[in-house]
């Protein structure tokens, strides 16, 4: 999450096409594709683009900042919620989104993409929320306004120290945290400490919030036994979107089925098959809308109730290398 004023028209440093190679890499790679880090990582990338297709329904960073004060006082839920997506400069997003593409493959994976996403969703809302109450609570109680009751910040960090804590939550190994070994379940910690050391800039607040994020997560993760709500929300909704997807398809199954023909040459025993009729003469089965032989063109009548065919000694005397040619002269 960075902090400060919004800096326009912002020159590319080309690190854009690193990142599209980095990510399009390491999902090269992997034997399964994690969707929901795919979708959070063209997610933020869309919105910093803001392609000339969006750029009608997307709302403007200043429209979204996170600022604590505009937030409580306007009720602004725009502000709460879509601050996370938003970054400063190309820098911001490619580190931001690096880091996203480590621990979202490394989460997902081991936990499945509807509980992934769950977490994501539970993880936004504690992180900002509880950024809120921080800032709020210094207003209250210490009145300390500025920087942070006032602050201007956006980014997708505050959530990538929240998903570091879960990820590192059981961890017995050491990891190395801008050259400094630590424990990888205090990672995050040092992490905090070090980067408002070099780079003050950042909102110290969104950082903390994201860590109490995650460590809160485990807390109602592990004291709730049951099922978690919003993942079973998540799938029924994801078992939702999907059903119009396997309509379609099997409607031009079905159509495709009955654009080549439904039926079979050859055999001479007669075999009862629902809305299809045998041509004597060649012993194709037909649909049974149709009227002629779609092989050989010998027509279908009905006589007293009963079914009759009347062939022609033409289609008799066709050869079986004549039947096939005329079959791939009628369907391509």
């Amino acid at each position: 999450m960075d902090s400060g004023r919004w800096r326009r028209g912002a020159v590319s440093r080309g690190m854009l096409p690193l990142l599209a190679l980095h990510a399009v890499n390491e999902y090269y790679r992997l034997p399964w594709k994690p969707p929901v880090t795919a979708c959070l990582l063209a997610a933020n990338t869309l919105i910093y683009l803001r392609p000339s297709f969006l750029d009608s329904l997307l709302p403007f960073v200043d429209e979204v900042w996170f600022n604590p004060h505009l937030i409580l006082k306007n009720k602004d839920m725009k502000r709460f919620f879509l601050s996370v997506f938003y970054h400063v400069d190309e820098s911001h997003l490619v580190y931001n989104m690096m880091s996203l593409l480590w621990k979202g493959i490394q989460l997902e994976t081991s936990m499945g993409s509807t509980e992934f996403a769950s977490m994501v969703v539970a993880l936004l809302g504690l992180s900002q929320g509880i950024t809120l109450l921080l800032a709020k609570s210094l207003l209250v109680f210490f009145d300390y306004g500025r920087p942070y009751y006032s602050e201007y910040a956006v980014g997708f960090s505050g959530l990538l120290f929240a998903m570091k804590v879960v990820l590192n939550s059981h961890s017995e190994n050491f990891t190395n945290v801008h050259g400094l070994i630590v424990p990888a379940r205090y990672a995050a910690w040092a992490e905090l400490i070090l980067i408002q050391m070099f780079v003050p800039r950042v909102s110290f607040l969104g950082h903390l919030g994201g860590i109490l994020a995650g460590i809160l997560y485990l807390k109602l993760k592990g004291s709730y036994s049951g099922p978690n709500p919003l993942t079973t929300i998540i799938r029924e909704l994801t078992s939702l979107l999907r059903w119009p997807v396997r309509f379609i398809r099997n409607t031009f199954r079905l159509r495709r089925r009955r654009i080549l023909g439904q039926g079979t040459v050859g055999g001479g025993e007669r075999r009862s098959l629902s809305g299809t009729w045998r041509c004597q003469a060649c012993t194709y089965d037909n649909s049974d809308w149709l009227s002629n032989c779609e092989m050989c063109g010998t027509s279908r009548s009905s006589e007293s109730g009963g079914l009759s065919w009347q062939v022609s000694r033409r289609s008799r005397d066709l050869s079986l290398e004549e039947l096939r040619r005329r079959r791939v002269e009628r369907f391509g």
